[in-house]
């Protein structure tokens, strides 16, 4: 499916055939596509939690409000996210670069992040946010279904997956075979609404 196509076709899917198992090639494919998200600074901050633990998934979904997709979609990730990613061996993700890169941005990730923790947490939604939907448009090219979700007792689930502490849940993804289309959409508002040039 052509990009353009798969963002306009796309829709959050809450119901799936609980019985299809996508080929471990498929979710290898998406995984290699999802690691393309961009990230500020080239952290990386994701870290995907793929649950395929039957009894661990029911816990999920009782706490997500018993949302069905939990356990019936074949791919389950809890998109997490490394708030100290700017000081967790950040130059593991500069090693290929030229040395006096590597030192130049080394550099620039401290004076950008240190003592600033709002914005270390900004920083690792914001990277949640983007390599989900990097996810589901990878998702729907490859004929899949998706659904991100922010509908679950976050806490809960930080401790089910035993969330490192310096860690955040930003979302629950979800990524099958849907066996019942989403509702028309709702509501868009207009281009001249959200549209605004140069200043509000």
């Amino acid at each position: 499916m052509h990009t353009l196509d798969a963002i306009m076709s796309r829709r959050a899917i809450r119901q799936y055939d609980a019985s299809f198992r996508m080929p471990a090639a498929d979710v290898e494919r998406l995984f290699q596509h999802l690691l393309q998200a961009p990230t500020s600074f080239n952290l990386q901050h994701c870290r995907f939690v793929q649950v395929d633990d039957p009894q661990l998934r029911a816990a999920l979904r009782a706490a997500a409000w018993d949302q069905p997709q939990i356990t019936d979609a074949s791919l389950l990730l809890v998109l997490c996210a490394d708030t100290q990613a700017w000081q967790n061996d950040p130059g593991h993700c500069w090693r290929d670069a030229p040395a006096d890169t590597r030192d130049l941005m080394l550099s620039m990730i401290h004076g950008f992040y240190a003592g600033k923790p709002q914005l270390q947490r900004d920083e690792a939604i914001r990277s949640v946010g983007i390599a989900a939907q990097t996810a589901m448009l990878a998702a729907s090219a490859m004929g899949y279904d998706s659904c991100p979700m922010i509908g679950f007792d976050a806490e809960r689930v930080a401790e089910l997956i035993q969330l490192p502490e310096d860690h955040l849940v930003g979302m629950v993804l979800t990524i099958g075979k849907g066996n019942k289309d989403a509702h028309p959409r709702p509501g868009q508002r207009s281009l001249d609404t959200v549209r605004i040039l140069n200043r509000f």
